[in-house]
């Protein structure tokens, strides 16, 4: 039986300016459960802004965000829009876990530490059972021996790899990855864009912002070439990155070498 669950994510044309400067033009972008989409484009394209938009961690001027049909309460319009319910927010935002380019871990904490501090402090699960959770996501994204260890004595591919346990360890709807992979070396790269290949074969519903060419196409469902705050085009990898149909994201793909 086809999966009639409404889509984990669902943006309708939607806006977004700082002061004077329009960043995304008019967004219209699902993200259906269990579905991979990749977002890709120049730098300046405006895809880390939208996908801090989708997370509520930006807000926009126009447009609508959805979380599994339930949209976003706004007040205000314009400049001035902002979530009318905090606590929806906050509700909705333990659902979209983020990892960002620059791992963000606490440096105080031990990794296991880092991993069970949202779930214990913000959700207030039992220690107990999220201590053995996170040692699980530790486990599983190869780095179960670390536990014990600061940030500060981890690769970097090894700090964002625990940065994916801590996202895990939240049992988000969805996993939001911004440029995951853009401030490691490609050997380390190549640690966690493992990790996202399996994450991507279990059928977890993520949005990727990525630079990744193979990654993008390799992992994906769906992707989505942004470009000066539009979408250019839009389709299953094998038509993008075979066949693309403007010129701008063929000029786009040579630049890259895809």
């Amino acid at each position: 039986m086809p999966d009639t669950a409404p889509p984990v994510i669902e943006i309708r044309d939607l806006h977004k300016s700082y002061g004077p400067l329009e960043v995304l033009k008019g967004i219209d972008l699902t993200a259906p459960k269990g579905h991979v989409v990749s977002l890709i484009g120049s730098s300046g394209s405006g895809k880390s802004t939208l996908l801090r938009c989708a997370n509520l961690l930006e807000d926009s001027q126009q447009g609508e965000i959805l979380f599994e049909a339930e949209p976003i309460r706004w007040k205000g319009t314009g400049a001035n829009r902002h979530p009318a319910d905090r606590r929806q927010v906050t509700r909705i935002r333990t659902n979209l876990s983020m990892v960002f380019q620059q791992f963000n871990l606490w440096a105080h904490m031990t990794i296991l530490q880092n991993v069970m501090e949202a779930p214990v402090t913000v959700l207030k699960r039992d220690p107990k059972e999220v201590e053995e959770k996170a040692r699980g996501y530790l486990d599983k994204v190869g780095i179960g021996d670390k536990c014990d260890a600061y940030p500060a004595q981890l690769s970097g591919g090894q700090q964002q790899r625990a940065a994916i346990a801590r996202a895990l360890c939240m049992e988000p709807r969805a996993l939001l990855f911004d440029e995951p992979t853009s401030a490691l070396d490609p050997e380390l790269e190549q640690e966690v864009v493992r990790v996202i290949k399996a994450l991507a074969d279990e059928g977890r519903t993520m949005l990727l912002v990525t630079h990744d060419m193979n990654m993008a196409r390799d992992c994906s469902d769906h992707v989505v070439f942004l470009h000066q705050g539009r979408i250019e085009e839009q389709g299953a990898p094998a038509d993008l990155f075979g066949a693309p149909k403007t010129q701008r994201l063929q000029q786009f793909l040579n630049a890259t070498g895809a």
